[in-house]
């Protein structure tokens, strides 16, 4: 890599040529590319065709648990074999587990869609790292995502959670040590390896937080609630013919 490889932005959902020519204009060296519902081995081909000498791009799965009422999320990496969304939180733990995944907790406690700290303690031995500062949140989610990152004794990173291409380096994990394979980013994550949680400072990098803040909007729509569960045919839904009935035992739909 050109730079010292060590900036990741450890979550985004968007992955093209603007995502690419924004995260290296930024300063990135890594993205962490997990968009909602879209099957392991296509996130994996994207991560590959993007990724270069400058960018390194790495798949990740943000799998749904629970219902779409009470989801909680959870960040895994180094997955080997696809998991579904909308399984019980045990049942994609033990997966995880089954996989040696690396597991993260992305905004923790944050509207239906966030761990609560009940849930980190009891699977505390399984995960690697608390997210403590996300565009979405307000002030108060960050202040709660530290306190629980500090109550459970786990380190702490961020992302730009992109779901908008502008959003994309506007936070970022820096870690103390070079981040060139996924091997490296993994072994860090897993090590709690040291690094810092940075961001983007002034007017323009609070109108960003803000417009995917609005972005929530859609993401908890019906619409779109009809077209991932009601037709059992999506990608990700458990019930899909790709997971041959593997996941019938913990699916929640």
């Amino acid at each position: 890599m050109s730079r010292d490889g060590n900036r990741v932005d450890m979550h985004v959902k968007v992955l093209d040529e603007r995502v690419v020519s924004r995260a290296k204009a930024r300063g990135i060296d890594v993205l962490v590319y997990a968009p909602h519902f879209v099957r392991l081995p296509e996130i994996r081909a994207q991560a590959e065709r993007f990724s270069d000498d400058d960018l390194l791009v790495v798949p990740a799965r943000e799998v749904f648990t629970g219902t779409w009422q009470d989801r909680k999320h959870v960040l895994a990496l180094g997955l080997a074999e696809p998991v579904p969304d909308f399984i019980t939180l045990d049942g994609a733990m033990a997966e995880f587990e089954r996989q040696g995944a690396t597991v993260l907790v992305p905004h923790p406690e944050f509207l239906t869609v966030g761990l609560e700290e009940a849930d980190v303690r009891a699977y505390a031995d399984r995960i690697h790292a608390i997210e403590t500062f996300n565009p979405k949140h307000l002030a108060s989610h960050n202040r709660r995502a530290r306190e629980i990152a500090r109550a459970v004794d786990k380190p702490a990173f961020t992302s730009s959670y992109a779901h908008l291409h502008g959003t994309v380096g506007e936070a970022w994990t820096a870690f103390e040590r070079s981040i060139e394979t996924v091997e490296e980013l993994l072994d860090a994550l897993v090590s709690g390896a040291p690094r810092r949680v940075e961001r983007r400072q002034g007017l323009a990098h609070e109108l960003r937080c803000k417009l995917e803040l609005a972005h929530l909007s859609w993401e908890n729509s019906y619409k779109k609630l009809d077209r991932i569960l009601l037709s059992g045919t999506e990608p990700t839904n458990p019930r899909h013919i790709a997971y041959e009935g593997r996941f019938d035992d913990v699916r929640v739909y």
